[in-house]
């Protein structure tokens, strides 16, 4: 199982939401880091943990972009996805290569999404 122990970073303002992307994902295996609701709350969650092996990442917090969490996120060699309900002209230019889920997800693609962001991603300890 590509999540199980794996440690990831829940980003996210919709409380209904994401609760339940943390039931899925620890009833996938994984261990869930927060969620977050907000861009300073992100910042301070990824500053404190000493290992997040990815994240999942809504663009927009309660009106602020996550662009700073983004890049927060980059500059420590985290991978992560967006979930969001925008398109790719709004994350594309500024972050090629970033997998975005849509909303509304199912299941089966964000774990996959997941899995295969795992995968290309090498492990990280400590």
């Amino acid at each position: 199982m590509p999540l199980h122990h794996r440690r990831i970073l829940i980003v996210e303002d919709e409380y209904m939401l994401a609760f339940d992307l943390q039931t899925e994902l620890e009833d996938a295996g994984a261990v869930v880091i927060g969620p977050e609701p907000s861009v300073a709350r992100a910042l301070s969650r990824i500053d404190r943990e000493a290992r997040i092996d990815a994240a999942l990442l809504d663009i927009n917090l309660r009106g602020e972009m996550a662009f700073p969490v983004a890049d927060a996120l980059a500059a420590r060699h985290i991978p992560f996805l967006f979930a969001s309900g925008y398109d790719d002209t709004v994350i594309g230019t500024r972050y090629p290569g970033v997998d975005r889920c849509n909303k509304p997800f199912s299941k089966p693609l964000l774990l996959g999404s997941l899995g295969r962001l795992l995968d290309a991603a090498p492990a990280r300890h400590g």
